[in-house]
């Protein structure tokens, strides 16, 4: 077997698709071979176009990605599904059991102990950078951002990491406490966010976080109308807010589920302004599909009917920059998960419906790679591309449909041109938290 160990090797026969050597559009791919000279991208051929000299790994056609960038994530909340499941299975159940989690559980050790989990699995499975939301609200921000400091430091050079402010929209009406909030974010390095769907002050709430963002000059990650309910209008007022106030720095919205139940006028309502200001969409399939549409009440259960996912299609052809990620694993927000980039791509495939036209497919790829890397500016552009760092996903699927048909569990990991153990780590670690 070939030694991937050494960082410098070329990759030979290796199919790539366009949309993951930067261009936007480009559903095609082709076969390269790919040279790696002390983990940096030496040369990208044609494949057999030149001798190769030295070591060299035939990919027999294979895959080659870049390594993920998983934007929306809740490291804080990850893998406490053992010790507090959901009730029911809906929102609010989630809500109710990881507020009752935190408030008798969430101190330094335990957060760091499965924070520190999630990111080895997420390392484990090819993921280069992380964006995650952190529990917020006093005074669980003065731990929460404490330990993200001490972790961002831990992680360097192996996952580049962001976080974000996630509290209620009482929080964000409450001007004390939203500076609170701010400013912690703000010494942290980090970015303001909120959750705001059905409220009777939503746009009073999109005000106070983005005039506190601007401000103390920070970007936006919110999430946006996570809700079945028509009445809510959360990514509306934020777009108009954005616009209103001519707000400069980035914005990312995140689930935006209403808009599939909301009538024709106020979706193109909507869809526009959030165009029209530059606000990025992020669809979390997985976990929108567990949580969203799900009715237990009494103890019946009914078999949903929607799919809880935004119109992210619809968002794409607008020209937003559009994303898909993780969310939640193992917690009462969603049962399952695994950071797994390739897991986030396959499943949103199916769910979003991302697959057809077939010959445009490939240009998704940018939703779990490039275009959340380009928004977040993560110093790892989530690009094949010469000159850049060596950091890789290497299939033996060679197509579309044999990536998504298989979990590829045999996938090979490359970070700086050296392959790394792709074992990820045991949930019995975790036992003695869970007790």
């Amino acid at each position: 077997m070939t030694d991937l160990t050494s960082g410098s090797i070329t990759l030979t026969n290796a199919t790539i698709p366009h949309a993951a050597m930067g261009k936007v559009g480009d559903g095609a791919t082709s076969k390269f071979d790919i040279e790696i000279v002390d983990g940096t991208i030496a040369a990208i051929r044609p494949a057999g176009s030149a001798p190769v000299t030295g070591a060299s790994h035939d990919m027999d056609d294979g895959l080659v990605l870049p390594c993920f960038v998983d934007i929306h994530t809740h490291l804080d909340k990850g893998h406490i599904w053992p010790r507090k499941e959901n009730p029911d299975g809906t929102w609010l159940g989630a809500l109710n059991a990881v507020q009752e989690d935190r408030e008798r559980l969430w101190r330094e050790e335990d957060v760091e102990r499965r924070f520190d989990f999630a990111l080895r699995c997420a390392y484990a499975h090819g993921t280069a950078a992380i964006r995650t939301h952190l529990d917020s609200s006093p005074p669980q921000h003065e731990i929460s951002w404490t330990l993200f400091e001490k972790m961002r430091a831990r992680w360097a050079g192996r996952i580049e990491l962001q976080a974000v402010s996630i509290v209620g929209p009482d929080t964000l009406v409450s001007p004390a406490e939203n500076d609170a909030v701010a400013q912690q974010v703000k010494a942290s390095g980090g970015i303001l966010g909120g959750s705001v769907g059905v409220f009777d002050r939503s746009r009073e709430a999109m005000r106070a976080v983005v005039e506190k963002a601007g401000e103390l000059g920070l970007d936006l990650d919110l999430h946006t109308d996570e809700t079945g309910d028509p009445a809510a209008h959360a990514l509306l007022h934020l777009a108009e807010t954005v616009t209103e106030t001519g707000f400069s720095g980035k914005v990312m919205a995140g689930h935006c589920c209403v808009l599939t139940v909301q009538d024709d006028a106020i979706v193109k309502r909507t869809i526009d302004a959030a165009t029209k200001a530059g606000i990025a969409i992020v669809s979390l399939p997985m976990c929108n599909i567990y949580l969203q549409d799900r009715d237990n009440e009494n103890g019946r259960v009914r078999t949903p009917i929607r799919r809880g996912v935004t119109l992210l299609n619809e968002f794409k052809a607008a020209g937003a920059l559009v994303a898909v990620a993780s969310d939640n694993t193992r917690d009462p927000f969603y049962a399952y998960g695994d950071l797994d980039g390739v897991e986030v791509f396959r499943e949103s495939a199916r769910i979003l419906h991302f697959d057809h036209p077939q010959d445009q497919a490939w240009d998704w790829i940018r939703a779990i790679t490039s275009a959340p890397a380009a928004h977040a500016g993560f110093s790892y552009t989530g690009t094949i591309a010469e000159g850049g760092p060596a950091d890789l996903v290497l299939l033996r699927a060679r197509s579309w449909s044999e990536l998504n048909a298989r979990p590829q569990t045999d996938r090979i990991v490359l970070r700086a041109g050296k392959a790394i153990d792709t074992t990820p780590p045991d949930y019995r670690e975790l036992d003695d938290l869970m007790e």
